[in-house]
């Protein structure tokens, strides 16, 4: 034997490493693992879509800073974002679980503190959770409402789009209760009808557009439309800024979801690198998809007055009858509508998972009831329609508020992105408790976390301010209520009775449980060691 160092290779079956991993956090394998990288990030991009969060708040975006707040917001906001993302995606590495944000928590905070991060990281993501799917399924429900128009006499009310939205709700349960194991399948179909649609969309309305607008007007023109019944705008009445400030929320709302790759590791393969690599590539792809899809729109738009005042209500759908027609906007639309399908089915997907695992821990009111798995489908049924009931009745203040669909889309964004930055902070304040997984960015760690933190800091105040003028009941943005309820319902829950009985995450199972041997255990450690050096 010569005198330097043996190194010896570590063999542990993907599969058996993945179930180690799960039962060192202290569960057992109750979902079926059969995901793989792709279809990993397939779930995350699917419920980015570029294609549902752009076209579902066009409208929002050309009447709150117009094309220049849409331009350059979307740069600005991919960069930030991308900064949350390369944050998540190392600490979900160290801890890949189906809870996600609010598991990490309780691994990041100090032991006396960890049950109550855990407690309020988890409510608010179950918030966001339920208010973005509330968000992609309105807003497939209301272009089914608007291709329905096309060449008849079907006239949509806030009703009729509640009934379609309750319908979509619904096949989108009976697809994740009966058919979970098309979701791969369904999966690889999305990645593709996104990428393909996305595309198809932007080159049919430049290729077709009778005229183009000017750079000058898609980098530079500033709108304030703000003011509602004559009003003026905020722009006027505080400032350019407020406005900018408001007006990224179209981009913001969109790039947001990708906690879905966390949410799915307990049906993924190789889970510590392809959840977090997921993640990374959901939110790139995204990016430039989404920047090529509001240039190609904004290039295209022929006439503004008539594209923001569009009788159709969706100045997307106006564009697509300006540019191909009205039999060639209602394929475009058809696009756009199974993008919007696909984003809902998985959003449900990803919804479920994170209340399954919460109630796994005793998260959730009828936590005993909503933790079952399905034994014969493998996957949580209960937590399925749990996710579509709440999304459903997040939807009705659409009945009497003009601004309830931005409302959803901000309770989405602040929920989320909320429960995505208590983590990283608590990943900064007690950096010496983080132990790093495969997935790591070394000596950037510290400085994209504080980053990060920052950034969410800045858009959790900045979306719960007014985005009409004036404000009353009609323009209230009533994201405000939404996340003070969860605030106080949160906290004041804590106070009185979840502090005695919650602990944080629940060891089910150690790993002589379930027959994964101490050897087996260490050597997945060695093997952990080894990536992450």
């Amino acid at each position: 034997m010569s005198g330097g160092s043996t190194k010896v290779a570590i063999s542990v079956p993907k599969d058996d490493e993945d179930e180690a991993e799960l039962a060192r956090m202290g569960y057992k394998q109750e979902l079926k693992r059969e995901l793989s990288l792709l279809q990993n990030f397939g779930v995350s991009f699917s419920i980015i879509s570029i294609i549902t969060g752009i076209p579902s708040l066009f409208s929002y975006g050309l009447n709150t800073g117009g094309p220049a707040v849409m331009v350059w917001g979307w740069i600005i906001v991919s960069c930030t974002t991308m900064l949350v993302g390369l944050a998540m995606a190392e600490i979900c590495s160290a801890h890949p679980t189906s809870g996600g944000p609010y598991y990490w928590a309780a691994m990041l905070a100090k032991p006396e503190s960890a049950p109550l991060a855990s407690w309020i990281t988890g409510w608010f993501n179950l918030l966001g959770q339920v208010a973005v799917t509330t968000g992609i399924s309105f807003a497939c429900a209301n272009f089914l409402s608007t291709v329905a128009e096309f060449g008849t006499s079907f006239v949509p009310t806030p009703k009729t789009t509640i009934g379609i939205y309750a319908a979509v709700l619904i096949s989108q349960g009976l697809i994740n209760t009966f058919g979970v194991h098309l979701l791969k399948y369904l999966n690889n179909a999305s990645i593709w009808w996104h990428s393909l649609g996305t595309t198809s969309v932007v080159i049919a309305i430049l290729a077709r557009a009778p005229k183009h607008q000017s750079a000058n007007f898609v980098f530079r023109t500033f709108i304030d439309g703000t003011g509602v019944n004559g009003n003026e705008g905020w722009g006027t009445r505080a400032s350019h800024a407020y406005v900018c400030v408001i007006g990224i929320l179209m981009a913001q709302y969109t790039l947001t979801g990708y906690d879905a790759s966390a949410h799915m590791t307990e049906e993924t393969h190789n889970a510590a690198m392809a959840g977090p690599v997921g993640i990374i590539m959901a939110l790139g792809v995204s990016a430039v998809l989404g920047w090529f899809l509001i240039l190609g729109l904004l290039f295209s738009i022929q006439n503004l007055e008539t594209t923001i005042s569009s009788p159709t209500g969706e100045p997307v759908a106006q564009i697509f009858l300006d540019t191909v027609g009205e039999k060639g906007a209602i394929v475009l639309m058809i696009i756009v509508i199974g993008a919007m399908y696909f984003c809902g089915t998985f959003s449900v997907t990803s919804n479920s998972r994170m209340m399954f695992a919460f109630a796994r821990d005793g998260g959730i009111p009828g936590h005993k009831f909503f933790r079952k798995v399905d034994a014969q489908r493998g996957n949580p049924v209960r937590t399925v329609w749990l996710a579509c009931a709440l999304s459903f009745c997040l939807a009705l203040p659409s009945l009497g508020s003009s601004v309830a669909f931005s409302a959803a889309t901000s309770i989405a964004t602040i929920g989320l992105y909320i429960s995505y930055g208590i983590p990283i902070a608590l990943r900064v304040i007690y950096r010496e408790r983080f132990v790093r997984g495969p997935f790591h960015l070394g000596a950037f760690s510290m400085p994209v976390a504080i980053g990060a933190v920052t950034w969410i800091g800045f858009i959790a105040i900045a979306f719960i301010l007014p985005q009409a003028n004036p404000v009353n009941s009609q323009t209230l943005n009533y994201s405000i209520v939404c996340v003070g309820i969860v605030v106080l319902y949160s906290v004041g829950f804590w106070l009185i009775s979840a502090r005695k009985w919650f602990s944080g995450p629940i060891r089910q199972i150690s790993a002589e449980e379930m027959g994964v041997s101490k050897t087996l255990e260490s050597e997945v450690s060695d093997v952990k060691r080894a990536k992450s050096s």
